[in-house]
């Protein structure tokens, strides 16, 4: 694993710890899911991880897969959600993290997510 991808993954992990405090942000740092800006710096998105309510939904991360081209690691990962011990929904992950290997901190992240249809 190579050092971007270890900090791609500690953001990941934290979704799941909801604990964000140990993901190296960037002070500038910002977060766009499908294309709405959802994190404004980098210490919104440690508290965010750490407190919003919603990341507290999901319950696990799997499949992962990372790739690295240049200062960005491309990630896909299957999501599952649920409350109060029962998942209640997966969905699929990409996301593009912005990490320089020069300075190793997350500068930007943009997210999709796709709904997996429950098989009968």
């Amino acid at each position: 694993m190579t050092d971007q991808i270890a900090v791609a993954r500690s953001y990941i992990d934290a979704l799941v710890s909801h604990d964000g405090k140990s993901v190296p942000f960037a002070q500038g740092a910002v977060r766009y899911e499908v294309g709405v800006k959802t994190g404004r710096s980098g210490k919104h998105l440690q508290r965010s991880l750490s407190r919003g309510p919603q990341y507290r939904v999901i319950m696990g991360v799997r499949k992962l897969d990372a790739v690295v081209d240049g200062d960005v690691v491309h990630t896909e990962y299957l999501l599952d959600a649920g409350l109060f011990g029962r998942k209640l929904a997966t969905v699929r992950i990409t996301e593009d993290f912005v990490i320089p290997a020069s300075d190793l901190l997350i500068h930007r992240i943009d997210a999709k997510i796709t709904f997996r249809k429950k098989r009968q």
